[in-house]
C-alpha cells in the first residue's frame, strides 16, 4: 500500500496530514506528485472529491520549503488562479492546513473583499497567492503586486477558467509571468477544443486522467423524475416533507432570480434555506455557506458558482432543480456530495423542454440515468420523444401545432394591401406593354396623388420682391 511517506513527503506535511486525518493518498495525488516534483508542466484529469487540490499542493510546499528565499516585496512564487471566491478561499485553507508546520506563506485575493486589506497583505511578498483572474488584474493595474517571480503557475478547474470567459484575462497574465516556469493544469473535465487551448500554455506537458474523462462518481447514485415545470416546486416541497434521509442538500437553479425564488418559497413551506449566487455581495454568501456547513439551514440554493468549490461535509443529497444546459455541468454539480469516502444520490428534475439536456448528459457520461417515480411525475418519455435539439441552437426548434385530421387549412383572407402587392410583382415585360404604371398612388378617393407619366407638378410660387 503507497503512502505519503512513500511519494517523499517531508515529515513537517506529513504531520500536517495526520492532523487532517489523511492516511493513504488517492490515485490523482499518486500520479500527479512525482510529475510536480520533478518540475514537469502537467495536465491532470480527475472526478470531482478526488483530492486534487492536494495533489498540486503537497508538492508545491515541498519545493518551496526545500528552496526557502524571500519572494520580493508585492511578489509572490506560486500563482494558483481559481474561477470562483469559494473555491479560491477553500484551496488557500488548504495551503495554510498542508504547511502549518512550514511557516510559508499564503494569500489570498478575490473581488468582493476589501482591496486595502489584500495589498497589506501582497506588500512584503508571499510565497502563495491564491487569487480570481479579476481581481489579480486589478491588483496588477493598481501596482499592489507584480509576477515577475512567480515560480509555479497553477490553474485549478482549467477547463471552467478557459471555457466561461477568463481566456483574454489568462492570456494578459500569461505575459506577465516569467516564460521559464512550471504551469499545472488541474480539471474533472477537459473537452477537446479546450485541451487544444490550454496547449498554448503549457510546454511539453505530461497528460495524465485516473478515471474516465468527464464521468460520475461512483459513490454518487443517480435519478430523474420528469415533471412539468410548473410542478417543481411541489415535487421539492414533496420530497422534504416525505424523505427523512434528505439531511443536508445542495439545490441548483440555472438563473439567479429563480434561486432567490425558490429560496423565497421554501422558507413559507418551513423549510430553512439559504441562496448563493452571483448578485449576492461576499459577506451573504459567506454566512451562507457558514450557516449551510454549521447545520443552521438545511438546503442551500445556488448557481453555477457552487458547482465547483463547494467542499461540504456530509451533503446526502445534490438536486437539480434545473439541469444544467452544459452537461459538463453536471458532472461537476453531482460531485458535491459522495465526497471522502461517503455516499450521496442526486435528483435531478426534467421538464420537457429539458429533455435535450438529459441526452446531452447521458451522451457525455455513457450511461443512463434512472427513472424515479412520483405522485407529481410525469410519463416516462421514450426514446423518441427525446429528440436532439437543432444544430446551432443553444434552445430546441418549437414543435408545429398540428390541427385535427380532417380539416382544410383555413382559406387566406383578402387584405387591401394586395392589390398593390401584385401590381409590384408584375413582370417588367407586361409593364412595357401597359407604359407608365399610374394606378400605383392613389388617395383613399381614388385620385392620382403621384404620376410616373411626368415629372412631378411643381406649386407656382409668387416671384420674389426685387
Amino acid at each position: 500500500m503507497t503512502t505519503f511517506k512513500d511519494l517523499g513527503v517531508s515529515d513537517a506535511i506529513l504531520k500536517a496530514l495526520d492532523a487532517e486525518g489523511y492516511t493513504q493518498p488517492t490515485p490523482i495525488q499518486m500520479k500527479a506528485l512525482p510529475i510536480v516534483r520533478k518540475g514537469r508542466d502537467l495536465i491532470g484529469l480527475a472526478q470531482t472529491g478526488t483530492g486534487k487540490t492536494a495533489a498540486f499542493a503537497l508538492p508545491i510546499l515541498d519545493r518551496l520549503n526545500a528552496n526557502r528565499k524571500h519572494a520580493g516585496e508585492k511578489s509572490c512564487r506560486t500563482l494558483v488562479l481559481a474561477p470562483t471566491r469559494e473555491l479560491a478561499a477553500q484551496i488557500g485553507d488548504s495551503f495554510r492546513s498542508y504547511g502549518r508546520f512550514l511557516g510559508l506563506s499564503t494569500a489570498v485575493v478575490f473581488g468582493g473583499a476589501s482591496m486595502f486589506k489584500q495589498k497589506q497583505a501582497l506588500f512584503r511578498g508571499v510565497d502563495i497567492l491564491v487569487a480570481t483572474p479579476g481581481r489579480l488584474l486589478d491588483h496588477v493595474a493598481q501596482r499592489s503586486v507584480r509576477l515577475e517571480n512567480v515560480e509555479i503557475l497553477v490553474l485549478d478547474e482549467a477547463d471552467h477558467m478557459l471555457d466561461m470567459g477568463f481566456i483574454h484575462d489568462l492570456k494578459r497574465i500569461a505575459t506577465l509571468v516569467p516564460k521559464h516556469r512550471q504551469t499545472l493544469f488541474f480539471s474533472a473535465t477537459m473537452p477537446e477544443p479546450i485541451a487544444e487551448l490550454a496547449g498554448q500554455f503549457l510546454t511539453n506537458p505530461e497528460r495524465i486522467a485516473v478515471t474516465p474523462v468527464s464521468s460520475t462518481a461512483e459513490r454518487v447514485q443517480q435519478a430523474v423524475i420528469h415533471v412539468d415545470h410548473a410542478k417543481k416546486q411541489d415535487l421539492l416541497h414533496h420530497l422534504l416533507d416525505t424523505d427523512p434521509a434528505i439531511v443536508r442538500a445542495l439545490v441548483f437553479t440555472r438563473t439567479k432570480h429563480g434561486a432567490d425564488r425558490v429560496v423565497k418559497k421554501l422558507e413559507s413551506a418551513g423549510h430553512p434555506a439559504e441562496a448563493i449566487h452571483g448578485n449576492k455581495n461576499q459577506g451573504q454568501r459567506t454566512r451562507a455557506l457558514d450557516a449551510f456547513k454549521k447545520g443552521n439551514a438545511r438546503l442551500l440554493v445556488a448557481t453555477e458558482i457552487a458547482a465547483r468549490g463547494i467542499d461540504v461535509d456530509n451533503v446526502s443529497h445534490v438536486i437539480n432543480f434545473d439541469l444544467p444546459n452544459v452537461p459538463e455541468q453536471y458532472v461537476h454539480r453531482i460531485g458535491r456530495t459522495a465526497r471522502a469516502g461517503q455516499g450521496g444520490l442526486a435528483i435531478s428534475f426534467c421538464a420537457p423542454d429539458e429533455r435535450a439536456y438529459l441526452k446531452d448528459i447521458e451522451r457525455l457520461t455513457k450511461q443512463a440515468v434512472p427513472v424515479m417515480e412520483t405522485d407529481l411525475s410525469l410519463r416516462t418519455p421514450s426514446a423518441e420523444e427525446r429528440a436532439p435539439r437543432p444544430k446551432g441552437t443553444g434552445k430546441r426548434a418549437p414543435a408545429k401545432r398540428a390541427g385535427p385530421p380532417g380539416r382544410k387549412p383555413a382559406a387566406q383572407k383578402h387584405h387591401a394591401s394586395d392589390a398593390h402587392g401584385k401590381a409590384a410583382r408584375k413582370p417588367s415585360h407586361a409593364r412595357a406593354e401597359q407604359g407608365r404604371d399610374r394606378g400605383d398612388r392613389r388617395d383613399r378617393k381614388g385620385n392620382e396623388v403621384w404620376s410616373n407619366a411626368g415629372p412631378p407638378r411643381r406649386l407656382k410660387r409668387k416671384p420674389s420682391r426685387a
